[in-house]
């Protein structure tokens, strides 16, 4: 590139005196010119560099991923989560059955116990106090076979029972994160098979309860239409929890006519089942309240209806009246068969204190402590009850044998 020469004073005046003074004004008009553009450039400039400032680099509040029920939440379009897809299972139970097996399993919930032992302790619990009554009195070996067969008939009913709601909520269940990847929901089952498979645990329960008393065919049927019932009581009303109260309670009648108990001619027996009865719905809705507590946020969005969301803000003052009321109703029954120390200790003391611990206990904001307490309350409180009335029929029994002996020598 070439350089333009440098003049010096002398060169500059000979240059200008050999200009015309028309190429003279010229010159001035353009270097004022000049002058004034550099000028608002230079304004320009620093006024755009106030104006905008450098963008700086822009770095993510939330390091850490949204959770999947905090991602259901979020309303805006711009912010939604796509939910997990479906995994299939990898560990416990349904890991090890062939995967054309696992919708079947995952739909009657076996891998999911807890409800089973829920509706098995009502009728355990109406063994234990039948016992004395029946004539003679019931063998401890005739008491653990009655409860076996309990037992068998409270885990398929139960999976039936599971199918219908499902069958029911097919559709809510897409809503609820928690529910989203039931078989019926993503669509694994149709509801054809669905409505099969429900028949056949239906009748398989039917065997079952052929096995028990001819008289408790006519105490079993009625319970069905409560099983159906409850999976509509939930769009009907903020208090579906009694409906399940009155469909899992329904053991604590049939234990009495399992062991040869008449309740239509024994008064203290029918008053005896009715309190047991009244005592295990209060029962139900205490700790179903507590589970419900886990889908508040999704139902109250799927137009789900609960107690939990009726009561949302003075739910444990409603537990704590539940469990005097489960208490009160258990005591009176243990007081028209005549029960032992050993009952009121164990069995209402027990239940005093477990559910005392658990209702001041359990956080009812956090999903995880509302499982725990569902899962591990159906033992603590369901065996403390069980262990009282268990230790009260043995003492009698003993007591009666000794008669019984006593009379023969």
């Amino acid at each position: 590139m070439h350089r333009l020469p440098v003049l010096n004073g002398t060169q500059c005046l000979l240059f200008r005196s050999l200009l015309t003074p028309s190429q003279r004004i010229s010159g001035r008009l353009h270097n004022v010119s000049r002058g004034i553009s550099y000028y608002f450039q230079g304004r320009i400039s620093a006024s755009t560099a106030l104006s905008f400032p450098k963008p700086r680099q822009i770095v993510p509040v939330h390091s850490q991923p949204i959770s999947q029920r905090e991602a259901h939440t979020i309303d805006s379009p711009s912010s939604a989560v796509i939910p997990e897809p479906y995994s299939p299972p990898t560990s416990g139970i349904l890991a090890h059955l062939p995967r054309s097996w696992v919708p079947y399993a995952e739909l009657i919930r076996i891998d999911k116990p807890t409800g089973t032992y829920y509706l098995f302790f009502p009728c355990l619990f109406s063994t234990l106090m039948a016992a004395p009554l029946a004539t003679p009195m019931a063998t401890p070996l005739s008491v653990i076979g009655t409860a076996a067969l309990f037992f068998a008939g409270a885990l398929v009913m139960r999976g039936a029972g599971c199918s219908i709601n499902d069958l029911w909520d097919q559709n809510l269940d897409k809503h609820v994160t928690r529910t989203r990847h039931r078989p019926l929901a993503r669509g694994a089952i149709t509801p054809f098979k669905a409505l099969a498979y429900t028949g056949a645990q239906l009748l398989t329960g039917l065997g079952i309860l052929l096995q028990f008393p001819t008289s408790c065919l006519f105490y079993g049927i009625p319970s069905l239409v409560l099983v159906a019932s409850y999976p509509l009581a939930k769009r009907v009303t903020y208090y579906p929890q009694f409906v399940l109260g009155l469909t899992f309670s329904w053991g604590a009648i049939m234990g009495f006519p399992a062991l040869g108990v008449d309740l239509l001619s024994n008064s203290a027996a029918l008053s005896a089942a009715a309190l047991l009865y009244a005592s295990n719905v209060s029962w139900t809705v205490l700790y179903d309240m507590i589970y419900a507590h886990m889908d508040i946020k999704d139902d109250a969005k799927a137009g789900i209806k609960s107690i939990a969301l009726k009561h949302d803000a003075d739910t444990k003052k409603v537990l704590s009246g539940l469990a005097v009321v489960q208490i009160g109703l258990l005591g009176a029954a243990g007081m028209v068969i005549g029960a032992g120390p050993a009952f009121y200790i164990g069995s209402c003391g027990g239940a005093a204190l477990t559910l005392g611990w658990m209702i001041k206990r359990v956080n009812l904001k956090s999903v995880k402590d509302c499982w725990w307490w569902f899962v591990n309350g159906c033992w603590i409180t369901g065996g403390a009850i069980s262990l009282g009335l268990g230790v009260d029929y043995l003492l009698k029994y003993a007591k009666d044998d000794d008669k019984t002996n006593s009379l023969e020598n």
